[in-house]
């Protein structure tokens, strides 16, 4: 079904910045399970858009740039599958919405004081929904939220930023990664 979405979608899919994001998000996701599989104990967020990625959390400049060029070439070789993570806010997003309308649908037409005695159903619903998130939300990304073929794809630069924020004694470090794509 997803499949089929994302052919009848590729004039919008093949869209220049929307290809450049999807590329880009395809990277992101090889470079920090690329990294992930290097540094013991790594916490990383990312975030994607047609100038390249932000990996958001501590991890030295040097292993992003090596993690990245080697992402890069390991797309290139047919490894599309580093394009996929279960982790991925694709995934996070499908699960609330399937186990929200699961919700939802279970306590439609209940009373207010009568919606204790729909628990039992709304949480088979919402427990039935978040096993089919999951491969729905893997099945997003492959057909439309990343694309594993970097293509003409290249890293340009990749910076360090240090940010603070109001709850931490320590700062937040922050890479960019910066592509360029015809």
């Amino acid at each position: 079904m997803i499949e089929q979405l994302a052919r009848v979608s590729q004039p919008l899919l093949q869209l220049p910045v929307i290809r450049r994001t999807r590329r880009n998000h395809g990277l992101e996701h090889a470079t920090i399970t690329i990294l992930s599989g290097r540094l013991r104990n790594l916490r990383m967020a990312g975030r994607s858009d047609s100038g390249g990625y932000v990996l958001i959390g501590d991890a030295p400049t040097e292993s992003i740039e090596q993690a990245a060029q080697d992402a890069l070439n390991r797309l290139r070789r047919g490894e599309a599958k580093l394009a996929i993570h279960p982790n991925c806010g694709t995934n996070l997003v499908t699960t609330a919405l399937m186990t929200s309308v699961a919700a939802m649908t279970g306590l439609t037409g209940a009373e207010r004081r009568a919606w204790i005695g729909r628990l039992p159903l709304v949480m088979a619903l919402v427990i039935v929904a978040g096993i089919f998130s999951q491969p729905l939300g893997l099945s997003l990304q492959r057909y439309i939220t990343t694309d594993g073929d970097p293509a003409d794809l290249e890293i340009k630069t990749i910076t360090k930023h240090e940010v603070r924020t109001p709850f931490s004694a320590k700062p937040m470090t922050v890479h960019r990664v910066t592509t360029w794509s015809s």
